[in-house]
């Protein structure tokens, strides 16, 4: 059973910056597409960005794209996600999914994952 770990969620202004890692102590991530989900209170989850494994192609959510950008570091076994300029709809619980395949599906945004994380708490506010 693949464990997926996040951290780096916290508080930060409007405008700010944070940088999300998800990794695993026993697999390693460089067979799996991951991606990042986020779920804001009512409201469902919505994938955010997704990375293949294969070739590294990433993917991103409209209202995102040009803020946030997604990465793999294979030697530290992590897959970060650094959110820039965020704003305060960006608020939610971040989640690390990881797909059964190396690339990332033409349905990556769906909740259709088999491994997630536990999440970690992202809030923008002043």
């Amino acid at each position: 059973h693949l464990q997926l770990v996040e951290s780096g969620g916290g508080l930060v202004q409007p405008g700010g910056s944070l940088r999300l890692s998800c990794t695993s102590s026993r697999f390693s991530l460089d067979y799996y597409a991951i991606a990042w989900f986020r779920q804001a209170p009512g409201k469902e989850r919505e994938g955010v960005s997704c990375i293949s494994a294969n070739d590294g192609s990433t993917y991103y959510v409209d209202g995102v794209k040009g803020r946030f950008t997604i990465s793999r570091d294979n030697a530290g076994n992590t897959v970060d996600l650094h959110l820039n300029s965020l704003k305060p709809e960006d608020t939610a619980v971040y989640y690390c999914v990881a797909d059964s395949i190396q690339f990332c599906r033409m349905t990556w945004y769906r909740n259709e994952y088999a491994y997630w994380g536990q999440g970690t708490q992202v809030t923008v506010s002043s």
